[in-house]
């Protein structure tokens, strides 16, 4: 077995997933492993006959799933494909959001498939779920059956920084109170600004990053879900100008398909 250093490392792999070393575990999160182009664009939203994902993956697949445990955040299709069903061993460790995502994954086979209560030990790491909204509140009780329940999550560990996943989520009272209280020093922040039909957005834009950026002043925020969903309306290059305007380049980075930080 590969030795993992005990510092967070966060890889941007494709749109949410992530690759993580963190208190000597490598995790995955929220796995989207379709080939380019492989799937139709999600009915309902902004450019949707643009087919997904609109990128290729960065590195091999056997690669992004050489790790010890899944983190689902929550099930939808670009975070929780057919390819990964096909790929990932049957008997990974995944974690789920509740019980309605673990009965899902089971029904793919998966047989070591574990539900994140509030506050979960992972072998010495502390994974304590969080909440989010999919969207603002008229467009979430809109369309509830296809948005659903979201979750984030904090990693905690003695020897590691406090490393905040945000999830499918815009700024909200839920995301601003898990940064009061758990002062992260790290956040990923899924930041596309996709968008449904009606102009609507369902995940973070500029200046939910704004916000985020002066509600923890000390955290490194990481711009991750960019560039590969049909309905993706922030492209990296107008998140780095609005960036540089607000003179926010020193504590928010924008990673490329591929790119690893240390932290």
């Amino acid at each position: 077995a590969t030795i993992v250093p005990k510092e967070l490392t966060i890889t941007q792999i494709r749109n949410a997933t992530l690759k993580i070393n963190y208190g000597g575990k490598k995790i995955l999160i929220d796995p989207w492993l379709a080939e380019k182009g492989a799937l139709p664009g999600f009915g309902g939203t902004i450019n949707e006959h643009i087919r997904n994902p609109t990128s290729e993956l960065p590195m091999p697949v056997n690669e992004i799933i050489d790790v010890d445990a899944v983190i689902l955040t929550h099930d939808h299709p670009d975070h929780w494909d057919d390819a990964a069903k096909k790929v990932i061993p049957k008997n990974m460790l995944i974690f789920t959001q509740h019980e309605k995502d673990a009965q899902a994954v089971r029904s793919a086979g998966f047989s070591n498939v574990k539900v994140l209560n509030e506050v979960t030990d992972y072998e010495g790491i502390t994974l304590i779920k969080t909440l989010g909204q999919h969207g603002h509140p008229k467009v979430v009780e809109d369309m509830k059956e296809l948005l659903g329940e979201v979750s984030g999550i904090i990693f905690n560990h003695p020897n590691e920084k406090t490393f905040y996943i945000a999830g499918d989520t815009v700024w909200c009272e839920e995301v601003e109170q898990s940064l009061k209280k758990y002062h992260p020093d790290v956040v990923v922040l899924n930041s596309c600004d996709a968008q449904v039909i009606g102009n609507e957005s369902i995940i973070m834009g500029k200046e939910d990053i704004y916000e985020v950026y002066k509600t923890a002043p000390d955290a490194t925020i990481i711009a991750s879900h960019m560039e590969a969903v049909n309905h993706a309306t922030l492209t990296r290059k107008e998140l780095g100008e609005f960036l540089r305007a607000n003179e926010m380049t020193q504590r928010v980075l924008v990673p490329a398909d591929g790119e690893s930080y240390t932290f």
